[in-house]
């Protein structure tokens, strides 16, 4: 029989299947203290923890690896991540909870939990990346564990991964400058599936630490094939790029709220030619007028009407384009959408920084850029052959 967790009833909904929600690597961390501070108080084998998320879910999760020594006792809980695709799911979150003389909590990161090497990021430097949320779960835990049993000394609560060094390699962390492990995460307590606000707020947490390591112009794509064809085909700090999936809207609006001064998009046409119209998240879900953005545009260059119509029948962007490389008019046609996509671009961020896009499409390579392409090129390369130097 599956052991309940607490979590049964609850599931998202995407795209019509029922996914099932998990727990994060905080709430991990803080039932492992509190199953380990109460075998240090109360010398009993304790097999299941029990306890409250910020998200208001009460867990009751099985503990593992229990070992003890005269003034501590570690143990671990397995991070079960539910239906969401998560490099951390089934690894072990370690607690090693022991008396200390000095009195209060004091929440450190040992082995498999990665340490802050830039500015930027939710705790200073030097610090283990043990964000404030499950901070806060465990010393809530801890005190009340030392109130129950009148305990006024003080603990040590070391946090570890044994495997989080491994791990890492598969995160964000390496390009936030957090080494040497995982972090330790999680606002509410609970993994929610696919969550926007979760891919949003990993968009934030990068651009944030480049804005607070002095960067005032940022290199964003919305994914892997920008990336790669800026690698390949562009004379830029690959190194340097930010993916924002299909939240570009979002991310302006966090850079504007940053004070970045300027942003370079690297975009297949697939995706940003919706910004032309005015479409600031690019998923197919949310708007899937690629066809009739390009048809409309071709006309304003000059295509036929039966080639505007032909193009509303296309499938694929590239099909699209072929029709319109036929009629001679891509050049043209380009410069419709660039214009079309500065103008949104300016228009979602107040006009308050500089701004461009360069297109691409994998059949055609390079199809055209917004003007200021190459002002943003040149301050971006000077910007981090500058943080280089330094």
């Amino acid at each position: 029989m599956e052991e309940k967790t607490g979590l049964e009833e609850y599931y998202s909904i995407v795209n019509n299947k029922k996914m099932r929600f998990g727990y994060t690597t905080g709430s991990c961390a803080a039932g492992a203290a509190k199953a380990a501070a109460l075998m240090l108080f109360a010398g009993q084998e304790q097999r299941y923890v029990d306890f409250m998320t910020p998200k208001g879910i009460s867990l009751h999760l099985k503990v593992l690896h229990i070992t003890r020594g005269e003034n501590w006792v570690s143990c671990a809980i397995q991070k079960d991540g539910g239906d969401d695709p998560d490099a951390t799911s089934g690894i072990e979150i370690f607690a090693k909870v022991e008396k200390t003389e000095n009195r209060g909590v004091c929440i450190e990161g040992g082995i498999g939990v990665g340490r802050i090497t830039k500015k930027g990021l939710e705790q200073p430097l030097g610090n283990a990346a043990i964000n404030k949320v499950p901070r806060a779960m465990i010393q809530r835990e801890m005190e009340n564990v030392c109130n129950d049993a009148d305990y006024e000394g003080g603990l040590l609560v070391t946090v570890s991964v044994p495997k989080g060094a491994e791990i890492a390699k598969r995160t964000f962390n390496p390009r936030l400058g957090i080494e040497g492990g995982i972090s330790i995460l999680g606002t509410s307590g609970i993994v929610e599936p696919m969550s926007e606000a979760a891919l949003i707020k990993s968009i934030e947490v990068e651009m944030r630490q480049k804005v607070e390591n002095g960067a005032k112009y940022l290199l964003i794509t919305p994914g892997n094939y920008g990336a790669a064809y800026m690698k390949e085909h562009l004379c830029l700090p690959f190194e340097e790029n930010i993916k924002c999936s299909n939240y570009v809207g979002e991310a302006l609006d966090m850079a504007v709220s940053m004070g970045v001064e300027g942003i370079l998009f690297i975009s297949h046409i697939g995706k940003f030619v919706k910004v032309a119209a005015g479409i600031m998240n690019t998923h197919s879900r949310c708007a899937d007028a690629r066809a009739e953005i390009l048809s409309a545009n071709a006309l304003r260059a000059g295509i036929s009407l039966e080639s505007a119509k032909e193009i509303l029948n296309t499938v694929t962007t590239d099909e699209a384009l072929e029709i319109i490389q036929r009629e001679g008019l891509l050049n043209p046609v380009m410069k419709e959408l660039t214009d079309r996509i500065l103008f949104y671009l300016n228009h979602r961020a107040y006009n308050r920084m500089l701004l461009g896009a360069v297109l691409y499409s994998n059949e055609f390579g390079y199809l055209g850029e917004t003007e200021n392409v190459k002002e943003l090129t040149d301050l971006l390369n000077h910007q981090y052959r500058k943080g280089q130097e330094e």
